[in-house]
């Protein structure tokens, strides 16, 4: 596609390395695109992580360019918005107490169970998101490489999935980043969010375009490519930046501002 009107991306290991900020060869490409079309970003974070990753290290838009941005935490359980003071939600779709309950206990006893519990990990294992629960294996900070290393092939996060959603019939369990479980309200995924996308934006799916990082089937990414969204495989943010150089050179010009 070399004119979508909307322009998708998934966050870590797609637009930044996991947890860590965009860079500013990205925080540009961000910008050139609001200056053309809507762009969405939609991933397993939380809605700090975005503020923090992205929302800080963009360049100065105008206001209709903040308004071309869209927001997705949680795998699209949050959906937020400018409003012409900041970003506020759109939506929120936060789980109960009972269920949050119910997700960090079969989590934590069948992570224990399979022999998954890291019992010195770098920071939290289990994350209450509000509207998501993760379950970050090594933990919430762990180095790079340790967890890419950790799941490779990804078994461990299949078996711990599949040990937790008969416990949890109401709720949706999943795969996530390279060591981590993302539990939401049963049907919320990233194919939602882009359906959501569409509510909101009146732009057509076959009109967007996604770039994602786990677009293999099982992956966190591949609801959006099912769902019959135009996406693009990419290996890390350098790969995504090459692709977006080669996406703005073909896209129509900037929107006056």
């Amino acid at each position: 596609m070399t004119h979508p009107r909307l322009v998708a991306f998934d966050l870590d290991d797609t637009l930044a390395p996991s947890k860590g900020q965009i860079d500013d060869r990205i925080a540009d490409l961000l910008g050139q695109l609001l200056r053309r079309v809507e762009v969405a970003i939609i991933s397993g974070g939380n809605e700090q992580q975005f503020r923090s990753q992205v929302i800080a290290r963009l360049p100065a838009l105008s206001a209709d360019e903040q308004a071309r941005l869209h927001l997705l935490p949680t795998c699209g359980t949050r959906y937020l918005r400018y409003d012409g003071e900041g970003y506020t939600a759109v939506y929120s779709h936060d789980l109960t107490a009972e269920e949050k309950h119910a997700a960090l206990t079969a989590l934590r006893e069948e992570a224990e169970r399979l022999g998954l519990w890291e019992v010195q990990p770098w920071g939290d294992i289990l994350e209450d998101r509000g509207s998501q629960i993760t379950f970050s294996a090594l933990g919430q900070q762990a180095p790079r490489d340790a967890k890419h290393s950790w799941d490779p092939t990804g078994e461990r996060r299949a078996a711990l999935r599949d040990a937790v959603a008969p416990r949890l019939p109401g709720l949706e369990v999943r795969s996530g980043g390279s060591t981590s479980i993302d539990i939401t309200r049963a049907g919320i995924d990233k194919a939602y969010g882009m359906q959501k996308l569409v509510e909101h934006t009146g732009i057509a799916l076959v009109d967007m375009l996604f770039y994602g990082d786990r677009l293999d089937e099982g992956g966190n990414d591949y609801p959006v490519l099912a769902l019959g969204v135009p996406s693009v495989a990419v290996e890390g943010w350098e790969d995504t930046a090459a692709k977006l150089d080669a996406l703005i050179a073909q896209l129509p010009a900037p929107v006056s501002r």
